[in-house]
């Protein structure tokens, strides 16, 4: 059965088939609606229903109150149509978003690289291009199909047939674990995507910094390689924190690419370094390292950070000393279902 969903206030109508959320039916009709977890625990995507009914599904009490159900409010990640139905949602205009439909995919694992000891670099070799904004991921099918996990895409929009994703090994993650010790080269794969609203917002004026720490490099460096493809010329800085030196990947490329385009600084900071080593770069933590290479001082940029919660959180505050605000700072974090309640900002809302 298929039933008529009407989002407010664009006046568009989409079909949403049985089983579907109302978030995926409108991801994939290219109509951006706010989101974080995707496990009904984050309340990033409460809308209003004004007309029909919907079933709830596995929306948390604590993200969905037994009041706000009565009021007509759902969460768009979570609920299913029981009719056709029309919902009101807080939408953003973004005039540098692409509207880029969600879609399936499939693909060939082309190679598998141990970036570090806990990272892997997964290449996939799709069976058709993946049309993408820098900085967006993809839900990536686990294990045939029995789990799903987002990665963001660490490759530029010009490499489009094969995508990259740098896979950093959870203990005790079901999905990772099995990337790590079970996904094999010429493995067929399947995702979907693009998502997030993770990408630069090019017409706005401002030097560029980015922040990552872990695995949340592979966004702003998807971001930087297209900057430098197309010859962006404002200036921008990557700040970007490890522990120890042997997690420190693409370290070379990053210094490659200072070397050869002046507008581009690469900041490394490792958190972990043993004192006796022979780094020489900055030691502590990436909200330290920025405020070290800026003086403290933040305004006239855009700012742009991806990686752990806690570094997040650091990196916010640090910028907001600097006198940089809500309006220029931008943040992904992919939230797990076990940590979906513990990680949102008290600052601001996360894209």
């Amino acid at each position: 059965m298929i039933h008529q969903l009407t989002i407010e206030p664009l006046g568009q109508t989409i079909e949403v088939e049985e089983g579907q959320t109302i978030l995926d039916a409108a991801l994939r009709a290219g109509i951006w609606l706010p989101h974080a977890c995707c496990h009904g625990l984050c309340a990033t995507c409460k809308v209003q229903v004004l007309e029909g009914e919907v079933d709830h599904g596995e929306a948390s009490n604590f993200a969905l109150m037994d009041f706000e159900r009565e009021e007509g409010k759902t969460l768009a990640c979570c609920a299913r149509l029981e009719s056709d139905v029309v919902i009101e949602a807080e939408i953003d205009e973004e005039p540098d978003a692409e509207i880029i439909p969600v879609r399936d995919y499939a693909g060939t694992v082309s190679r598998l690289v141990e970036l570090t000891p806990t990272i892997k670099g997964v290449f996939i070799m799709l069976d058709e291009p993946l049309h993408f904004q820098a900085g967006q991921y993809i839900n990536l099918e686990i294990d045939g199909g029995r789990l799903t996990r987002a990665f963001s895409l660490a490759n530029p929009p010009s490499r489009a047939t094969e995508v990259e994703l740098n896979v950093r090994l959870v203990p005790g993650g079901e999905g990772t674990t099995w990337i790590h010790t079970q996904l094999a080269e010429g493995d067929r794969i399947r995702l979907s995507g693009p998502y997030g609203r993770f990408f630069v917002r090019k017409s706005a004026p401002g030097d560029l910094i980015f922040m990552a720490g872990g695995s949340g490099l592979s966004s702003p460096r998807s971001m930087i390689l297209d900057l430098l493809e197309k010859g962006d010329r404002r200036n921008m800085t990557l700040i970007y924190g490890q522990r120890r030196r042997d997690e420190l990947y693409y370290h070379e490329e990053f210094l490659e690419l200072a070397r050869r385009h002046s507008n581009f600084r690469y900041v490394p900071a490792l958190s972990e370094e043993p004192t006796e080593s022979a780094w020489e770069g900055f030691r502590g933590f990436v909200h330290e390292a920025a405020k070290a290479a800026f003086g403290g001082d933040f305004r006239g940029h855009k700012a742009y950070l991806c990686g752990p919660p806690k570094m997040i959180e650091a990196c916010i505050a640090t910028l907001m000393q600097g006198r940089l605000y809500e309006r220029d700072i931008y943040t992904e974090k992919f939230i797990s279902a076990a940590d979906a309640q513990q990680v949102r900002s008290p600052l601001f809302r996360t894209l």
